[in-house]
């Protein structure tokens, strides 16, 4: 890679890691977090280096690219602008005429830019690039490490892609900050082995990836609102794979992950479920009129007992009051049957 550029990592720098590091990669992955890192203007990335050695970019041959390149780039911006300006190329196309629209001609300039950089690129021996992921910051710590771990020593490194960086935090609040994560490969017009690396991104790791950058492209500036209008990136995921298939290989990652974190949460869920054997509550003794709060257990079952067996005497007066008056009663209802008796003997 280029010094020339952005893609350069800093000589000495400390929050770069390699296997020649003092520190393993979990504890440096854990010490330098991207949401906590502040970029004060000597630390903007943090970088982690796979087992695949660089590609051998000398300095010389990027700084010709990216002049020969930036050169383009100026000639394309002024030819862009001569065709809006130019009145006789009009705003739609006719079929009649075979006359092309202004964005039609614009298209074709832009077009041909792009296979003329790719030319430079290879001249120049400046292929590498890099896929791109941006990330929200309440995510990118999580995100960051399994890409920097795989890259080490999971499904990304069986891959070409060698080296990854991710963007530290501004200084000033940002909201809304997105991080970028750059995973590099040696050769962005290497079709095959750059979707070789996005079925591992989107089967492996199910981020959304924002397409391939050249280093060259970086190295002259080209972004998304560059004057020529050329695009900014060598690969859209559409070129490279369907829409289907990138939905597919994304909702089987999902589906895993869905699967392993159910795995986990089972055995803490039986924790937090009550047991099926129920204790049996114990039973209240009833309080009663005299209760004395500092007696000891044998009074208060004494106190009870005693209770009780007033309870008993008075269900049992009840009961003797309630046969004396139904013997009233009886007597009563008698007398008439009495009399009636005496008046038949009287005739």
């Amino acid at each position: 890679m280029g010094k020339e550029s952005d893609d350069a990592i800093p000589q000495e720098y400390p929050y770069f890691w390699s296997k020649g590091s003092s520190i393993a990669l979990p504890d440096f992955l854990m010490k330098y977090k991207p949401s906590m890192v502040q970029n004060d203007g000597t630390k903007p990335w943090i970088w982690v280096e796979g087992s695949k050695q660089n590609p051998d970019t000398s300095e010389s041959n990027a700084a010709a690219a990216i002049s020969e390149a930036a050169a383009l780039l100026k000639e394309v911006s002024q030819r862009v602008e001569e065709i809006k300006n130019d009145d006789s190329i009009p705003m739609r196309s006719n079929k009649k005429t075979g006359a092309k629209s202004k964005k039609e001609v614009r298209e074709k300039v832009q077009a041909d830019a792009t296979e003329k950089l790719k030319d430079i690129s290879i001249r120049h021996n400046y292929v590498c690039g890099k896929w791109l992921i941006f990330a929200p910051a309440d995510k990118v710590d999580l995100i960051w490490s399994k890409i920097a771990t795989s890259l080490v020593s999971g499904a990304l490194a069986s891959t070409c892609a060698f080296l990854t960086k991710v963007s530290t935090s501004p200084a000033n609040e940002t909201p809304h900050y997105q991080h970028v994560i750059c995973l590099y490969i040696p050769d962005v017009y290497d079709k095959e082995a750059v979707t070789d690396v996005m079925k591992v991104l989107l089967r492996n790791h199910g981020v959304n990836l924002s397409g391939v950058k050249s280093d060259l492209y970086t190295g002259v500036g080209l972004d998304s609102k560059h004057s020529s209008g050329i695009p900014s990136t060598v690969w859209k995921n559409t070129t490279l794979l369907a829409d289907s298939e990138i939905k597919d290989l994304k909702d089987i990652y999902f589906s895993e992950l869905n699967v392993a974190s159910t795995s986990v949460a089972k055995p803490d869920e039986k924790k937090d479920q009550p047991s099926t054997t129920t204790k049996k509550k114990p039973v209240l003794k009833k309080k009663t009129q005299e209760d004395d709060p500092f007696a000891s257990e044998d009074e208060v079952d004494a106190q009870e007992a005693e209770r009780k067996q007033k309870v008993q005497a008075k269900r049992k007066s009840g009961k003797r009051s309630q046969t004396s008056d139904m013997d009233a009663n009886a007597d009563e209802s008698d007398e008439p049957k009495t009399k009636k008796k005496k008046k038949k003997s009287t005739r």
